[in-house]
């Protein structure tokens, strides 16, 4: 079985079977992109919303949730994925700081759920399953073989989604 870990602003993809790891997300989200039909995955772990206004960024960076879910479509295109059969999930997201500093600073994990959303309805995919939100960290395993999200976190039930 491949095992392939994503980091802080990185994608993966790979075929069944395959399990594609992501440890210690926090208000990161991570966007799980799987082609059913194929049995291919894709992974991201991306940490902003999206770049800064005033950002150059001429190059696509995994390091943004709507620059990465773009270049997981284009990867699974490339694999033989049609985007008319890819379902999403997304896990993370959380309000990793005090409530007195979201107040000052919007809750970066929200944006990111919220980016992930909007990019992933530009691309017509659906949204199929998601833990996002609360006060703490998850990892998760996405199993290429069935498409299945096994998350965990300390003190909180294992889910699968």
């Amino acid at each position: 079985m491949n095992i392939i870990t994503i980091g802080i602003s990185e994608i993966a993809a790979t075929g069944a079977p395959g399990v594609l790891v992501s440890y210690g997300l926090g208000s990161c989200v991570a966007i799980a992109l799987y082609d059913a039909e194929k049995r291919i995955g894709a992974l991201a772990h991306p940490l902003l919303p999206e770049p800064a206004a005033k950002a150059n960024v001429a190059v696509k960076s995994s390091k943004y949730v709507s620059h990465a879910v773009d270049m997981m479509v284009e990867e699974l295109a490339e694999r033989g994925c049609a985007t008319s059969r890819l379902v999403a999930k997304l896990v993370g997201g959380a309000v990793m700081f005090d409530s007195l500093y979201n107040r000052y600073r919007e809750a970066i994990g929200q944006r990111n759920v919220e980016a992930a959303i909007a990019a992933l309805a530009r691309h017509g995919i659906p949204i199929v399953a998601q833990d996002t939100g609360n006060d703490y960290g998850r990892t998760l395993e996405f199993y290429t073989e069935t498409g299945t999200i096994v998350v965990k976190a300390v003190q909180q039930p294992t889910k699968n989604i």
